[in-house]
């Protein structure tokens, strides 16, 4: 947990060496913070750890990387409970199958919420109440109003926000969007970006419940229904509409419609006119998400983006400025490439826009340095709320199967009420929105 300093590290060692403090005549570098690499104990930041699957491990070994101490996990999967809690060393007694317990704790200084999309906001909201700064996984809630209600959430604490989505601590990508950002291409007219597609399923398969699975608190705020194995799985899930409305639209699409926000300054607002068409997996499916879409937005000014499924883009994922005086493509991951190699060499000076630069290229470092000196994130909530929007955005559009109209002040379809019910959901009770 981080401590407040009444002494200085430096005057720690003095009184080591002086005696005036009963320890080994070895101190280990470690325990002093000497260690490359290692944070003091009085500096590490104590997290609790929500979502114990494989991209909760991802980010708990980042995080305990550079120096978060893991003090307590929870799971509804006893299974993965138990595995991550004897990899990190968290006794029993700080392992739960209910996230409410630990936020609760008081030995907590931050909370990383991992778990699947559907829970995202919720446990958010209760880290929040509880008083703790959050790193949040991608996307920001499974509707636009869940994303909304905790973006304004965040607004009113003085807590730390995180969203998973990556790339903004990446070097290559920033210098990709200071490039676009200060006309290297020229005025920018068009963008598209592209993510994996969906995946069919087959029908459902009714099993038991496994007796190291608490389903119903899996299932929290979403519909009531039979066991299927898929269900947990992580090739199957983010698919699901229960569990992720728009499957990958919105739950990996979002890695590039943070960048293409970020580019061009878009990180408060959103597109004013939207319109799509989707091939849908079988409504028989349990996988019940579209498979192949293509979307086009329109934002004020007159740009646009068109966000189509991995198949209609080289390497599957991606996005791609045109400007007036050329074009430059990012790939997932860094990979650029250009209409002229002089752009990607172009030298980005004092005098230019410069974008956040975390210096480490590292999200999860950047966000514990953030909870120590109180500075914002690279990866702020209102840019993760927009962000998010523009896959459930496009999904509306390709439900309806017409052009839409939005406002992204208001963040409402003016005069269509059959969209702005889209908007939102209802959630299982006895789980709501709770700030």
């Amino acid at each position: 947990m981080i401590a407040k300093k009444t002494f200085s590290r430096r005057d720690f060692v003095k009184g080591v060496s002086g005696g005036i403090v009963a320890l080994p005549l070895i101190v280990p570098a470690r325990a002093l913070g000497l260690e490359k690499g290692v944070a003091a104990p009085s500096e590490r930041v104590a997290m609790g750890w929500v979502g114990c699957g494989g991209r909760g491990n991802y980010d708990a070994s980042r995080l305990v990387r550079h120096g978060a101490q893991l003090v307590a996990l929870c799971d509804v999967n006893k299974q993965h409970l138990d595995r991550t809690g004897k990899r990190y060393k968290v006794p029993a007694s700080a392992c739960s199958g209910d996230f409410r317990k630990t936020v609760a704790r008081k030995d907590v200084d931050a909370v990383l919420v991992a778990t699947n999309d559907h829970w995202h906001v919720l446990v958010a909201l209760a880290a929040l109440r509880a008083g703790k700064d959050i790193y949040v996984e991608k996307p920001l809630g499974v509707t636009i109003a869940e994303g909304r209600f905790l973006a304004d959430a965040v607004k009113k604490t003085d807590r730390i926000f995180m969203h998973g989505t990556e790339q903004r601590s990446m070097a290559s990508v920033r210098r990709v969007c200071e490039l676009v950002r200060n006309g290297r291409i020229g005025k920018v007219a068009k963008v598209t970006t592209a993510c994996p597609g969906g995946r069919k399923s087959g029908p459902p398969k009714i099993a038991p419940v496994p007796d190291t699975l608490d389903f119903d608190m899996y299932t929290g705020p979403s519909p009531k229904r039979d066991f299927d194995p898929r269900r947990i799985s992580t090739g199957f899930h983010f698919h699901i509409s229960d569990y992720c409305p728009t499957g990958f639209m919105a739950g990996w699409g979002i890695h590039h419609h943070d960048i293409f926000h970020w580019a061009l300054g878009l990180d408060d607002t959103g597109p004013v006119a939207i319109e799509g068409s989707a091939v849908y997996a079988p409504a028989t499916d349990l996988c019940d998400c579209p498979l192949t879409w293509k979307v086009n937005y329109t934002y004020e000014g007159g740009i646009t983006m068109e966000f189509v499924d991995g198949s209609k883009f080289p390497k599957n994922q991606g996005i791609k400025f045109e400007g007036d005086k050329g074009w430059i493509q990012l790939h997932y991951g860094g990979a650029t490439s250009a209409s002229d190699a002089k752009i990607l060499g172009s030298k980005i000076t004092d005098k230019d826009v410069r974008l956040y630069d975390t210096g480490k290229g590292d999200d999860n470092f950047n966000f514990l340095q953030c909870v120590k000196s109180r500075k914002a994130s690279c990866s702020p909530v209102e840019a993760a709320h927009r962000s998010t929007a523009v896959g459930y955005l496009g999904e509306i559009a390709c439900r309806l199967k017409r052009k839409l109209k939005f406002d992204p002040k208001k963040e409402i379809f003016p005069g269509d009420d059959e969209a702005n019910k889209l908007l939102s959901r209802p959630m299982r009770a006895p789980w709501k929105l709770e700030a």
